[in-house]
């Protein structure tokens, strides 16, 4: 690490469980977040600012005003740029040392594969279901560490799958596909805008605590946030021995 990194990045090194060792890993480090909305600004700029090297950002949607009420990635001027440039140009305005590639795409479950295995974490930051089953399916094929989250109205949730470990649940074990659900969008739904800041910063500190191989992770545990109330509940999770995609492990 040269002099300015030494100076950027001071406040982390300074913490005995990080260390220049720890920041070290961060340096070295890819994460990719799938979606950069409201989950995934707060988790990309941190995860930047903390200096995670590479960092891949891929979504498909374009920034408009009614975004600009929490995804605090973006900006009035970036109304109708994609999200991933929109919140790229943030992330480099912020730390230039970082590598960002935007991938402007709605990846299905082979691009997912493909994105997944060249990643060290990933971070689930996408609004629709299909695309969080699919990428735990993925996760769990190829042994990546996937942190979830999600917010709507004052509530929101995160939890970590570290499929580096064979007694880690699934996010198809606390919600099986079979079951239906129904799409919670913050544009039928209304969502607090604090939330998505506390639930994608909760986020991006299970992400570095993986990277840098702390293990007091989130792993094995369900943490839900009600932000009316401020109410924040921790419970166990256990592997559905019917599990579709784990039962095997």
């Amino acid at each position: 690490m040269n002099d300015d990194q030494l100076l950027r990045y001071s406040r982390h090194i300074l913490l005995q469980e990080i260390g220049i060792e720890g920041q070290q890993k961060l340096s070295g480090a890819h994460a990719l977040i799938i979606g950069a909305g409201g989950l995934g600004s707060p988790v990309a700029l941190f995860l930047a600012v903390s200096g995670v090297n590479n960092i891949t950002l891929c979504d498909n949607d374009t920034v408009d005003l009614t975004n600009l009420q929490r995804q605090i990635a973006h900006r009035t001027t970036s109304i109708g740029k994609t999200k991933v440039t929109s919140a790229k140009e943030t992330l480099l305005e912020i730390n230039p040392e970082v590598n960002v590639v935007a991938l402007i795409e709605r990846a299905d479950e082979l691009r997912l594969a493909e994105l997944v295995a060249q990643a060290d974490v990933v971070l689930d930051c996408s609004d629709n279901f299909p695309t969080r089953y699919a990428l735990n399916r993925v996760c769990h094929t190829l042994k990546k560490p996937l942190v979830s989250g999600a917010a709507a109205r004052f509530d929101g949730q995160v939890s970590v799958f570290d499929f580096r470990r064979d007694d880690t649940p699934c996010y198809e074990c606390l919600y099986p596909e079979r079951m239906e659900s129904e799409e919670t969008r913050c544009a039928v739904l209304g969502i607090f805008a604090p939330l998505v800041g506390i639930v994608g910063s909760m986020q991006a500190a299970e992400a570095l605590k993986l990277l840098m191989d702390i293990e007091t992770t989130l792993c094995g545990r369900l943490l839900t946030i009600n932000a009316l109330n401020m109410e924040v509940r921790t419970m166990r999770l256990s592997k559905d021995t019917n599990c579709a995609v784990c039962r095997h492990d």
